[in-house]
């Protein structure tokens, strides 16, 4: 460890570039990581922006960053800035935050870190999220000097401070990886997680280039209309969740892990919730993206807040952690859960059902809800009649999954579609790092132990030596997405595609 002068730090918080396959519509990351971190080193009195790669700020034009993009390599896309304006952007920071959440943009994020170091070998890049905690070597082996291995609201700020005592020493903060002879090591110091989410700075929207966001109208969820008005933030009432999916990091986030408990569900007062509301209200956002992993974990607490939401005049959309089981009572539609979403403004709901097989949902998906004693017609009906637009979620290709399970699932989401579903979505099962399920496909053979993470990708099948091969999965997944659903709806998702030679985005009709 080295010894540097004491001085004010600088940080720039920095989403890489994106990469998509040439098919794929480019979205940019957005995630909520850096508001949070940077609403906690504004309140540390520490100088800090971010700087989106994918978009760019005042100084680039989004026709030549954004909507022209370069192959790569992989025969991906790579969408964003160029090198030289990413070392323009953090040339006088002296901390440069990269989050790796998304598997297959580990890539880009370690390209990232790369370009940084060899152009400015003294300044410190940490990197967090699942992804990063989780292959270590891989990113210190490119360029990353520390590694946030659980929530990092306090540990960004002790990271400022020791760097600001002209120290570079990380042994004392706890919940960080470093390099020791060569090797990563976890720090000992004892630390605890935030309780009390009311104790948490607030998220710093105002660092985001919101309008820029907003001109190229591509969240990662909701369904518009072309000549709507666009104003999303997202927003999360509570961390953790109360289940423990195999497929899920949180399954993984628990005592005696590095992350520590972070899975367990927690929450924010109803009055903190209504204070980051207004912060929103006042930077001009109209649609609420709820990130909840489960809002529904207290089923009560969730009610009484929604209730208190319904007057501030947002339209709240594609609500995450709404779980089956959340929707009902004793097996029938709760009215009142499902009266309180519409009339605080709610108008997308997706429903995970994950899979139609008791025995697919027991071993895999916690048991988080019993489609033998839950009446789904009638819950659909209620959701309908409150003019509720609802999408369906499956998963198949479970690594024991077998054929008739698969067509059993899909048999179920035609029922659903008969019964009132907007859309059903299927999903290839994905063992992402960080996961029970991704231990569990290194160690059976269902990945291989050079796995590429470009070929993570929610659209592909991503593992082997499953009982249906991948291949047909695909053809599986494909068909029953084409056939289940209104062509209406699959036209306008179409539309969302890019066109494999122009590079021209497919338009909506």
């Amino acid at each position: 460890m080295h010894n540097f002068p004491k001085k004010r730090v600088k940080v720039t918080l920095l989403y890489p570039p994106e990469q998509t396959w040439p098919e794929m519509m480019c979205k940019p990351n957005g995630s909520l990581a850096y508001p949070m971190l940077g609403g906690a080193l504004i309140e540390n009195g520490t100088e800090v922006k971010i700087f989106d790669a994918c978009v760019g700020n005042e100084s680039d034009n989004l026709d030549d960053v954004f909507y022209t993009s370069s192959d790569l390599p992989t025969g991906m896309k790579r969408t964003g800035v160029t090198d030289e304006r990413i070392l323009e952007e953090v040339a006088d920071s002296d901390i440069v935050g990269l989050t790796s959440i998304f598997t297959h943009q580990e890539t880009m994020v370690l390209n990232t870190s790369r370009l940084i170091k060899k152009t400015f070998p003294d300044k410190l890049i940490v990197a967090g999220g699942v992804n990063a905690r989780h292959r270590q070597k891989k990113f210190f082996d490119n360029g990353v000097d520390l590694i946030c291995t659980s929530e990092s609201e306090k540990t960004i700020v002790e990271i400022v401070r020791t760097i600001e005592s002209g120290s570079r020493n990380f042994t004392h903060i706890p919940m960080v990886a470093y390099l020791e002879n060569g090797t990563p090591k976890q720090s000992s110091a004892i630390g605890d997680i935030i309780w009390n989410l009311d104790d948490l700075p607030l998220p710093a929207w105002h660092l985001l280039p919101n309008d820029r966001y907003w001109k190229i109208r591509r969240p990662h969820g909701g369904h518009f209309e072309p000549d709507e008005e666009l104003k999303y933030a997202s927003m999360m009432t509570s961390l953790g969740c109360p289940f423990s999916c195999t497929y899920c990091h949180i399954a993984g986030e628990r005592k005696g892990t590095m992350s520590g408990p972070i899975g367990k569900f927690r929450i924010k007062s109803d009055q903190r919730v209504l204070k980051e509301l207004d912060i929103l209200k006042s930077l001009g956002v109209k649609q609420i993206f709820i990130e909840d992993d489960s809002i529904f974990g207290k089923k009560r607490r969730a009610i009484e807040l929604i209730k208190k939401i319904r007057n501030l005049d947002f339209e709240i959309l594609d609500v995450n952690g709404v779980n089956v089981i959340h929707l009902l009572k004793s097996g029938e539609p709760d009215f009142e859960v499902i009266e309180t979403l519409a009339e605080a403004g709610f108008r997308d709901i997706a429903l995970p059902f994950e899979s139609a097989n008791p025995r697919i949902i027991s071993k895999y998906a916690s048991s988080k809800w019993n489609i033998q004693q839950s009446n789904i017609p009638a819950l659909l009906k209620a959701l309908k009649d409150y003019n509720l637009r609802i999408a369906g979620n499956y998963m198949i290709g479970y690594p024991d999954e077998t054929r008739e399970e698969i067509i059993h699932t899909i048999n179920f989401a035609k029922e659903c579609m008969n019964n009132g579903l907007d859309a059903a979505s299927f999903f290839l099962v994905m063992p992402l790092p960080g996961t029970p399920m991704f231990d569990s496909a290194m160690r059976d053979g269902n990945l291989s132990t050079d796995y590429d993470p470009d070929k993570m990708h929610w659209q592909k099948a991503n593992m082997i030596n499953t009982i249906v091969p991948s291949d047909e999965l695909e053809k599986i997944r494909d068909k029953a997405w084409e056939e289940i659903n209104d062509h209406r709806y699959t036209k306008y998702k179409k539309g969302m595609l890019v066109d494999k030679n122009s590079g021209e985005i497919h338009k909506i009709e």
